[in-house]
């Protein structure tokens, strides 16, 4: 007798298990069709996004081989550089505006140059990396024309300890000074270039050139 019950529970169970995957199954395989959608719209997602900064970067090192090329048009590369940054990957997106503001101040055209390093500095989805570097670049380029106590202002908080880019804003910090008059100061900005051991090589010799201009 106890088998015959068990059977029947049996019965029963397998019954309702399978009014039950009738019932629910169609939304469990939905579930499933989802899922398995999800993963295959991510996978080519992330497929979409390295085929593009691949041709980005390929794209980004032709336009900066060609412009380092003997008689290049820098003014059309400058141009070049903007257009790649218009639809290009949010890295190379930021170098390529980066080195458009430097093609601009180079062929001379400083005041699209200065715009173009301040819209960088000013943009929040830019790294602060790179909007740190934008300002230093524009503090440098903005001393002939602009003001001095603005400069230092902007500089300052970049020249501060353990900043990415302090030996360069402590060297536009000098020339700052310079600019006002201010030799004492400068002195001793340049001085704090040459005692930060992470200061580059190429900006060590410059200050250590203008402290010797200022006589130290």
């Amino acid at each position: 007798m106890p088998d015959l019950i068990d059977e029947v529970d049996e019965e029963l169970r397998a019954e309702r298990a399978k009014k039950l995957a009738q019932r629910y199954g169609g939304f469990a395989f939905g579930a499933l069709l989802l899922a398995i959608a999800g993963v295959g719209g991510w996978e080519g997602w992330r497929w979409y996004e390295r085929r593009e900064a691949a041709q980005a970067g390929q794209a980004f090192l032709t336009a900066a081989r060609d412009a380092a090329a003997e008689g290049a048009d820098l003014r059309a590369s400058a141009e070049r550089f903007a257009g790649l940054a218009q639809g290009a990957p949010a890295g190379y997106r930021t170098l390529a505006r980066l080195r458009a503001a430097a093609l601009l101040a180079e062929t001379g055209q400083l005041d699209a140059a200065l715009a173009a390093w301040e819209a960088i500095s000013r943009d929040n989805e830019v790294d602060p990396l790179y909007r740190d570097l934008a300002t230093v670049l524009w503090g440098l380029h903005a001393l002939d024309q602009g003001d001095a106590a603005v400069i230092e202002a902007r500089m300052g908080p970049l020249a501060v300890p353990g900043a990415p880019w302090r030996a360069s804003a402590q060297e536009v910090l000098a020339l700052a000074a310079l600019k006002r008059g201010n030799t004492e100061q400068a002195r001793r900005a340049l001085q704090a270039v040459l005692a930060d051991a992470t200061t580059p090589q190429g900006l060590r010799e410059r200050a250590s050139r203008l402290l010797q201009g200022l006589g130290s």
